[in-house]
C-alpha cells in the first residue's frame, strides 16, 4: 500500500453542505473508489483557509487514473462543483502534498 496526500478548496461558507454530502455518499461511488484501489480515505478541513486536506491509501496496481472515465466520478464531480474549486472539465483543483514524515 501507499499513502497519498492532497489539497483541495472549498468555497467559503459550504463546510456543512460538503460534511453533509460526504456523509450520504452514493454506494456506487465508495465501490467504484474501493475497485481502483483507494481505502482509508479521510478528509479534513481548515475552517480558517477552507483548504480541504485529504489522505488515503492505494494499492500498487490502484486505477486513479481511470476514475475520470466513470459515470460516476462524473456525476459526483458535478454534484460538489458549485461548492468547491474545480477545473474546467469539472474535476477538483487537487494540488498533491509532498511526503516529509510518518511516525509507525
Amino acid at each position: 500500500m501507499e499513502q497519498i496526500a492532497f489539497k483541495m478548496l472549498l468555497n467559503p461558507d459550504q463546510a456543512e453542505v460538503y460534511k453533509k454530502r460526504h456523509d450520504e455518499i452514493w454506494d456506487d461511488l465508495v465501490v467504484l473508489l474501493k475497485d481502483a484501489g483507494i481505502s482509508d480515505y479521510s478528509i479534513f478541513l481548515d475552517p480558517e483557509t477552507n483548504i480541504l486536506f485529504a489522505v488515503l491509501k492505494r494499492t500498487k496496481d490502484h486505477r486513479m487514473e481511470e476514475l475520470p472515465k466513470h459515470e460516476v466520478m462524473q456525476r459526483w464531480w458535478s454534484f460538489m462543483g458549485d461548492i468547491m474549486a474545480t477545473q474546467e472539465d469539472g474535476a477538483p483543483v487537487v494540488k498533491p502534498l509532498e511526503f516529509m514524515f510518518h511516525m509507525p
